[in-house]
């Protein structure tokens, strides 16, 4: 009896595609930094409706193929984060920044468990949706959602392949950088975070288990600056349908990311007493549309 793989010693990568679910002649993989992973392959389960005298399911069979899963990561400059967080905004990056637009990219993923020599391909996934978290004494965590169209498997790399080396930069931590709403610095957050999806599903047709093509919906982009309650300030914008502005910049010892919603309503938010700490408030908002911009999300890269 051999030993079951660990995590320890499980790797990602992807590498784009040029025709979506082919992956390109000798790829050039790019390593994924990640906390873990739940990509992977399911399948929809067609029982018979046959009915019999003892009551018994006479057969069940395996019906459409999907990929999908999230991958989780400690957030750190560039890498195959620049390529994820491109895709996921269906933009380009131009000047080292980067909007949401209509570009559509499609990917191989692949994972390797080296301690059992097998690998996992995953291929037409597209990002789907992105999540971020900075929190107190914490380092930036989050996760990007996947949507594919097939799985493969083997016990050798693909023929060809090679990996670029993976960054080494730190993961960004809560203590650098800076949270602004409505234009100036704001030094009361207890957490920020945001969502984005994309709305991307798996379309299927007669004669094929696995998806052929894949619709998506509208960039849609919430989150929830949670906040001491030591001023009717924010709670006013609430209240009133106010617009604000927010954005946050993420540093490292050498490079940051920077953040901006120019165009942000709250859309739900209440001072609950739960104990007798401090109380916080905790804003959702919606990011809309900036005819500014022509995006309801800007982000910025580059060095310190």
């Amino acid at each position: 009896m051999g030993c079951p793989a660990n995590g320890s010693r499980h790797a990602m990568a992807l590498v784009a595609e040029a025709t979506a679910g082919t992956t390109p002649a000798t790829p050039v993989f790019t390593p994924i930094r990640n906390t873990g992973t739940t990509l992977g392959l399911t399948k929809e389960t067609l029982q018979s409706a046959e009915l019999r005298k003892d009551r018994q399911i006479a057969d069940v069979r395996h019906g459409n193929e999907q990929v999908g899963g999230d991958l989780s990561f400690e957030f750190s400059y560039g890498g195959a984060f620049d390529d994820m967080l491109e895709a996921v905004l269906c933009g380009t990056w131009a000047t080292d920044v980067v909007k949401a637009g209509t570009t559509r990219r499609h990917f191989t993923i692949e994972r390797h468990f080296e301690d059992i020599g097998q690998y996992l391909w995953y291929r037409g996934c597209e990002f789907n949706t992105f999540n971020l978290t900075v929190a107190p004494n914490a380092i930036v965590t989050g996760s990007f959602g996947v949507v594919g169209r097939s799985q493969g498997i083997g016990q050798a790399a693909i023929t060809g392949a090679t990996y670029d080396p993976a960054t080494t930069g730190a993961p960004f931590d809560s203590f650098s950088g800076e949270i602004t709403e409505g234009g100036a610095q704001i030094a009361i957050v207890t957490e920020l975070s945001l969502t984005l999806e994309n709305g991307i599903n798996p379309l299927f047709v007669v004669g094929s288990k696995t998806a052929q093509c894949t619709s998506i919906g509208r960039s849609n982009l919430t989150g929830t600056l949670t906040a001491w309650f030591e001023s009717e300030a924010l709670y006013e914008k609430f209240l009133n349908e106010t617009e604000t502005n927010i954005g946050f910049e993420l540093a490292d010892s050498a490079n940051y990311y920077q953040f901006a919603m120019p165009r942000v309503k709250y859309t739900a938010g209440q001072p609950d007493v739960s104990g007798e700490g401090e109380v916080t408030i905790p804003l959702q908002f919606q990011a809309i549309y900036d005819s500014v911009e022509e995006s309801q999300i800007v982000v910025t890269r580059g060095a310190v």
